[in-house]
């Protein structure tokens, strides 16, 4: 009688030494430098770096009195801050191919099954940090600048420091980005069976209060920067609940149907 044939690895014939690893790693570390250096080579160019930071100025110089301009304290800002810009822009085009190199390197460690899960959320990742960028500076910005101007006394000469005000939309841009990867957190949770679906379903009020608590703490001191960073948390937690049942269907490890039979 002929012995049941055993299932063959996917992995099997994929394991690498050690030192070729890390070379691969550095291959991938430099063609995403690559990315980015050819990016900014551009951008350096066209439109340049001060049009570039005058396009991220454009929120709060629209909201300022009229004759108001912003200012640079440091020696070197007017010349160091928009390099700063014009760099961070590059790596923002840039990481759809930096994130394929990051998929590139551990694609070949990963059952088919898995796959199933990585790539999807890479992609759905990267959107929904760019979805949460636009969404602060297209609409929060628009908002939130002209009410805080408006609480500004009447004796005081509205003028911000072009570094500052990097600072405060580089963490703004962050925040939101992050904010805005609530379903990518509630499936990888689900997924990895840290939490089922229904006890995602039974922590719905305690999320709200957590995310009021890091919509107050992060965005300015006014209603509706907090209330639209808090709607779309509350949203996309919902979204990611409906979503964590599908990929949790949809990446499952496939059964073993070649072991034996019991008598």
């Amino acid at each position: 009688m002929a012995e049941p044939q055993q299932p063959q690895d996917e992995l099997a014939g994929t394991e690498q030494p050690f030192v070729a690893h890390l070379v691969e790693l550095r291959d991938r570390l430099l063609y995403s430098m690559y990315g980015i250096a050819a990016i900014f080579a551009v951008l350096v160019f066209f439109p340049g770096p001060s049009k570039l930071y005058d396009l991220l100025a454009l929120p709060l110089v629209h909201a300022l009195p009229e004759g108001s301009k912003m200012i640079a304290v440091g020696v070197v800002s007017p010349f160091l801050v928009p390099i700063k810009v014009s760099v961070l822009v590059a790596f923002g085009i840039a990481l759809p191919w930096v994130l394929y190199q990051v998929w590139a390197f551990v694609a070949p460690g990963l059952y088919r099954h898995e796959r199933r899960l990585v790539m999807p959320l890479v992609v759905a990742s990267t959107l929904l940090f760019y979805l949460g960028t636009a969404f602060c500076y297209f609409f929060v910005f628009g908002q939130a600048f002209p009410a805080i101007q408006k609480m500004a006394p009447v004796s005081v000469s509205v003028s911000p420091d072009i570094e500052a005000y990097l600072d405060f939309v580089i963490t703004m841009f962050i925040a939101f980005g992050v904010a805005f990867e609530v379903p990518i957190a509630v499936i990888i949770l689900a997924r990895m069976g840290v939490v089922s679906v229904a006890q995602l379903k039974s922590f719905r009020a305690y999320f709200v209060v957590a995310a009021a608590a890091v919509a107050g703490l992060v965005t300015p001191p006014d209603p509706v920067s907090m209330l639209a960073l808090l709607g779309p948390m509350v949203l996309l937690y919902e979204i990611g609940i409906w979503a964590a049942q599908i990929f949790i269907d949809k990446t499952a490890a496939p059964v073993d149907d070649a072991a034996p039979a019991k008598p």
